[in-house]
Protein backbone atom coordinates (compact mmCIF):
# COMPACT_ATOMS: atom_id res chain seq x y z
CA UNK A 1 0.00 0.00 0.00
CA UNK A 2 1.09 3.49 -1.30
CA UNK A 3 1.90 6.44 2.39
CA UNK A 4 -1.47 5.94 3.91
CA UNK A 5 -3.34 9.85 3.57
CA UNK A 6 -5.14 10.61 7.27
CA UNK A 7 -6.59 13.46 5.59
CA UNK A 8 -9.02 10.67 3.81
CA UNK A 9 -10.88 9.88 7.33
CA UNK A 10 -14.59 9.72 7.35
CA UNK A 11 -16.94 8.57 9.80
CA UNK A 12 -17.94 5.42 9.52
CA UNK A 13 -19.57 4.61 12.75
CA UNK A 14 -20.39 4.37 16.20
CA UNK A 15 -20.75 1.51 18.50
CA UNK A 16 -22.08 0.89 22.04
CA UNK A 17 -20.51 -2.60 22.37
CA UNK A 18 -18.41 -5.25 20.42
CA UNK A 19 -21.21 -6.42 18.64
CA UNK A 20 -21.93 -3.64 17.04
CA UNK A 21 -18.45 -2.78 15.39
CA UNK A 22 -17.65 -3.33 11.57
CA UNK A 23 -16.59 -7.05 10.47
CA UNK A 24 -13.46 -7.65 12.01
CA UNK A 25 -11.68 -7.48 8.90
CA UNK A 26 -8.59 -5.70 7.32
CA UNK A 27 -6.48 -3.18 10.05
CA UNK A 28 -7.37 -0.51 12.77
CA UNK A 29 -5.51 1.39 15.31
CA UNK A 30 -7.31 2.58 18.29
CA UNK A 31 -6.65 5.95 20.57
CA UNK A 32 -7.11 5.88 24.04
CA UNK A 33 -6.45 7.80 26.71
CA UNK A 34 -8.12 9.74 29.77
CA UNK A 35 -11.38 11.77 29.39
CA UNK A 36 -9.16 15.22 29.37
CA UNK A 37 -6.06 14.12 27.72
CA UNK A 38 -6.89 15.36 24.47
CA UNK A 39 -7.66 11.96 22.84
CA UNK A 40 -10.37 13.76 20.20
CA UNK A 41 -7.98 17.04 19.52
CA UNK A 42 -5.09 14.63 18.48
CA UNK A 43 -6.90 12.45 16.01
CA UNK A 44 -7.99 15.72 14.34
CA UNK A 45 -4.90 17.26 14.04
CA UNK A 46 -3.44 13.85 12.38
CA UNK A 47 -6.71 13.80 9.99
CA UNK A 48 -6.37 18.05 9.52
CA UNK A 49 -9.93 17.72 10.06
CA UNK A 50 -10.92 19.68 13.55
CA UNK A 51 -14.61 18.50 12.83
CA UNK A 52 -13.82 15.00 12.20
CA UNK A 53 -13.86 14.29 15.89
CA UNK A 54 -16.25 16.08 18.51
CA UNK A 55 -14.54 17.66 20.70
CA UNK A 56 -15.85 19.27 24.27
CA UNK A 57 -14.73 21.55 27.07
CA UNK A 58 -16.63 19.35 29.01
CA UNK A 59 -14.27 16.02 29.67
CA UNK A 60 -16.04 12.25 28.80
CA UNK A 61 -17.97 12.84 25.73
CA UNK A 62 -16.94 9.90 23.96
CA UNK A 63 -19.34 7.57 25.55
CA UNK A 64 -19.40 4.91 22.26
CA UNK A 65 -16.51 3.32 20.23
CA UNK A 66 -16.18 5.75 17.05
CA UNK A 67 -14.93 4.61 13.77
CA UNK A 68 -13.58 6.27 10.88
CA UNK A 69 -12.47 5.13 7.44
CA UNK A 70 -9.13 5.81 5.37
CA UNK A 71 -9.09 5.97 1.47
CA UNK A 72 -12.22 5.14 1.16
CA UNK A 73 -12.37 1.90 2.74
CA UNK A 74 -13.90 0.16 5.70
CA UNK A 75 -11.22 -1.95 6.02
CA UNK A 76 -8.59 0.50 7.19
CA UNK A 77 -9.76 2.37 10.00
CA UNK A 78 -8.89 4.61 13.07
CA UNK A 79 -10.60 4.33 16.56
CA UNK A 80 -11.97 6.54 19.16
CA UNK A 81 -12.38 4.72 22.48
CA UNK A 82 -14.29 6.13 25.10
CA UNK A 83 -12.35 8.73 27.40
CA UNK A 84 -11.68 6.61 31.14
CA UNK A 85 -12.70 9.41 34.46
CA UNK A 86 -14.45 12.47 34.98
CA UNK A 87 -17.52 11.87 32.91
CA UNK A 88 -20.50 13.43 34.43
CA UNK A 89 -21.93 9.70 34.75
CA UNK A 90 -23.67 7.21 36.90
CA UNK A 91 -21.18 4.55 38.27
CA UNK A 92 -23.15 1.78 36.29
CA UNK A 93 -22.85 3.24 32.97
CA UNK A 94 -18.93 3.83 33.44
CA UNK A 95 -18.44 0.09 34.29
CA UNK A 96 -20.70 -0.40 31.37
CA UNK A 97 -18.46 1.52 29.13
CA UNK A 98 -15.13 -0.08 30.66
CA UNK A 99 -17.07 -3.96 29.83
CA UNK A 100 -17.17 -3.31 26.07
CA UNK A 101 -14.20 -1.46 26.11
CA UNK A 102 -12.28 -4.47 27.59
CA UNK A 103 -14.05 -6.81 25.42
CA UNK A 104 -13.45 -4.61 22.38
CA UNK A 105 -9.25 -4.74 23.29
CA UNK A 106 -9.46 -8.54 23.92
CA UNK A 107 -11.41 -9.74 21.14
CA UNK A 108 -10.89 -7.60 18.37
CA UNK A 109 -8.68 -9.19 15.78
CA UNK A 110 -8.32 -6.66 13.38
CA UNK A 111 -6.47 -3.97 15.79
CA UNK A 112 -2.89 -3.76 15.55
CA UNK A 113 -1.73 -1.26 18.07
CA UNK A 114 -3.08 1.04 20.44
CA UNK A 115 -2.10 4.99 20.85
CA UNK A 116 -2.31 6.04 24.20
CA UNK A 117 -2.85 10.37 24.95
CA UNK A 118 -1.99 11.03 28.04
CA UNK A 119 -1.20 15.09 29.11
CA UNK A 120 2.39 15.65 29.90
CA UNK A 121 1.88 17.76 32.74
CA UNK A 122 0.33 14.28 34.17
CA UNK A 123 1.60 11.51 32.55
CA UNK A 124 1.02 7.86 33.58
CA UNK A 125 -2.07 7.89 35.73
CA UNK A 126 -3.33 4.72 36.81
CA UNK A 127 -5.06 4.33 34.13
CA UNK A 128 -2.18 4.85 31.41
CA UNK A 129 -0.74 2.03 33.93
CA UNK A 130 -3.31 -0.14 33.36
CA UNK A 131 -3.40 -0.06 29.56
CA UNK A 132 0.27 0.03 29.10
CA UNK A 133 0.17 -3.29 31.25
CA UNK A 134 -3.07 -4.61 29.48
CA UNK A 135 -0.64 -3.73 26.27
CA UNK A 136 2.22 -5.87 27.46
CA UNK A 137 0.28 -9.07 28.99
CA UNK A 138 -1.27 -9.28 25.61
CA UNK A 139 1.74 -8.35 23.19
CA UNK A 140 -0.26 -5.26 21.51
CA UNK A 141 1.93 -2.97 20.18
CA UNK A 142 1.39 0.38 22.32
CA UNK A 143 2.84 4.25 21.65
CA UNK A 144 2.23 6.65 24.07
CA UNK A 145 1.61 10.27 23.24
CA UNK A 146 2.60 12.88 25.88
CA UNK A 147 0.20 15.04 24.55
CA UNK A 148 -0.03 19.08 25.22
CA UNK A 149 3.96 19.60 24.74
CA UNK A 150 3.14 23.32 24.51
CA UNK A 151 2.30 23.78 28.09
CA UNK A 152 5.89 23.34 28.99
CA UNK A 153 9.11 24.62 28.41
CA UNK A 154 11.17 23.03 26.02
CA UNK A 155 13.51 21.85 28.71
CA UNK A 156 10.71 20.45 30.85
CA UNK A 157 9.48 18.71 27.46
CA UNK A 158 12.26 17.08 26.96
CA UNK A 159 13.24 16.02 30.93
CA UNK A 160 9.71 13.94 30.61
CA UNK A 161 10.45 12.19 27.53
CA UNK A 162 13.64 11.08 29.30
CA UNK A 163 12.12 10.05 32.42
CA UNK A 164 9.67 7.65 30.58
CA UNK A 165 12.03 6.50 28.64
CA UNK A 166 14.06 5.35 30.91
CA UNK A 167 11.91 3.88 32.84
CA UNK A 168 10.27 2.08 29.77
CA UNK A 169 14.02 0.46 29.19
CA UNK A 170 14.18 -0.31 32.77
CA UNK A 171 10.80 -2.33 32.92
CA UNK A 172 11.97 -3.97 29.38
CA UNK A 173 8.42 -2.82 28.16
CA UNK A 174 10.69 -0.88 25.50
CA UNK A 175 9.87 -3.44 22.77
CA UNK A 176 5.99 -3.01 22.93
CA UNK A 177 5.74 0.07 24.34
CA UNK A 178 6.80 3.51 22.79
CA UNK A 179 6.60 7.37 23.42
CA UNK A 180 6.86 10.57 21.67
CA UNK A 181 6.28 14.61 22.27
CA UNK A 182 2.76 15.64 20.98
CA UNK A 183 0.95 18.66 20.59
CA UNK A 184 -2.61 19.01 19.31
CA UNK A 185 -1.53 23.01 19.50
CA UNK A 186 0.99 23.44 17.37
CA UNK A 187 1.35 20.33 15.47
CA UNK A 188 4.64 18.61 16.96
CA UNK A 189 5.22 15.15 16.42
CA UNK A 190 2.38 14.89 13.90
CA UNK A 191 4.77 13.55 11.29
CA UNK A 192 6.17 10.77 13.94
CA UNK A 193 2.72 9.50 14.75
CA UNK A 194 1.57 8.97 11.63
CA UNK A 195 4.44 7.15 10.84
CA UNK A 196 3.96 4.86 13.53
CA UNK A 197 0.67 3.97 12.48
CA UNK A 198 1.39 3.84 8.92
CA UNK A 199 3.87 1.05 9.93
CA UNK A 200 0.54 -0.75 12.17
CA UNK A 201 -1.44 0.02 9.27
CA UNK A 202 0.54 -1.81 6.06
Amino acid sequence: MNKINFQSAEFLISAPSLKQCPPDKGAEVAFAGRSNAGKSSAINTLTRNNKLVRTSKTPGCTQLINFFGLHKSADLRLVDLPGYGYAKVSKALQQKWQKHLSQYLSDRQSLKGIILVTDIRHPMQEFDQMMINWAVESEMPLHVLLNKSDKLSRGATQDTLLKYSRELKNSGFENLVSLQIFSSVNGEGVDKLAQQLGLWLQ
